[in-house]
């Protein structure tokens, strides 16, 4: 049986005052829940959250890495370097990363083997535009994705990337895919890591949803067959919000 991992991704927000007043907030609001809880801060942000997580049962990530252990890369940080202060997961290939700062197939893989390199956990994003759903490409886009970004893995590793589909249109609109559809789609993903994998390897990854999440719709998403948590954007927010998202089987 997969566990439900519920991931919240910060983006471009939080102070560290605001950081350890929320973990502070969330730790008691979700210490009873059997999901598998992660907060995917900013770098800043990271040091303070990773102290203010101790003794609770909240993981603390970062949402981005660069491939290389150092280097002439001004501005970016290195695995090592997260790993050197113990945070556990990285999310990888988010859209914005690829839409705004040019991230391509090719470096999301990179980045997915430097990561378990040094002992991180991946969480790699795929998903389709708009465009792409409405002519009818969402299988193929998403499939591709996720076949490029695990390429030259061992089966191991495969078993221990999360993956989460966040069709591109669903983020931060307010629009989510339904239930069905949603789950239709991470179904696809499995289908194509038994393929290349194996079936055992492919019923024992993590699959997650992201796109406009919400305690409203999480218990009907998470109740999928095949949706195994979310990768939560907006709404990981509001303590209160994000709470009741982990909390949504109470």
């Amino acid at each position: 049986m997969r566990r439900k991992v519920i991931a919240g991704n910060w983006k471009m927000n939080m102070l560290p005052d605001e950081t350890i007043t929320y973990i502070d907030k969330l730790a008691e609001l979700v210490k009873d829940t059997e999901s598998e809880v992660i907060l995917c801060v900013p770098y800043t942000d990271l040091f303070y959250a990773l102290l203010t997580a101790q003794n609770t049962n909240i993981k603390i990530g970062a949402q981005n890495m660069h491939f290389e252990e150092k280097g002439a890369y001004t501005g970016e940080v290195s695995p090592k370097m997260l790993k050197s202060i113990n945070v556990e997961y990285v999310i990888i290939g988010h859209s914005e990363r690829r839409q705004y700062f040019n991230e391509t197939d090719e470096a999301v893989n990179k980045k997915i083997k430097s990561a378990f390199e040094y002992g991180l956990k991946p969480i790699v994003c795929v998903g389709e535009t708009l465009e792409q759903r409405e002519s009818g490409k969402t299988t193929e886009v998403i499939t591709k994705q996720t076949e490029l970004a695990l390429q030259g893995l061992t089966a191991e590793q495969v078993e221990n990337t999360i993956i989460a589909y966040e069709p591109i249109w669903a983020i931060g609109t307010g629009k989510t895919a339904t239930s069905e559809d949603a789950n239709n789609s991470i179904k696809d993903i499995r289908n194509k890591i038994a393929q290349n994998y194996g079936q055992n390897v492919a019923d024992r990854v993590i699959i997650q949803y992201g796109g406009s999440v919400k305690a409203k719709n999480a218990k009907e998403l998470f109740s999928m067959s095949d949706i195994d948590g979310g990768l939560v954007g907006g709404a990981s927010l509001d303590v209160q919000e994000f709470s009741n998202i982990v909390n949504y089987n109470k």
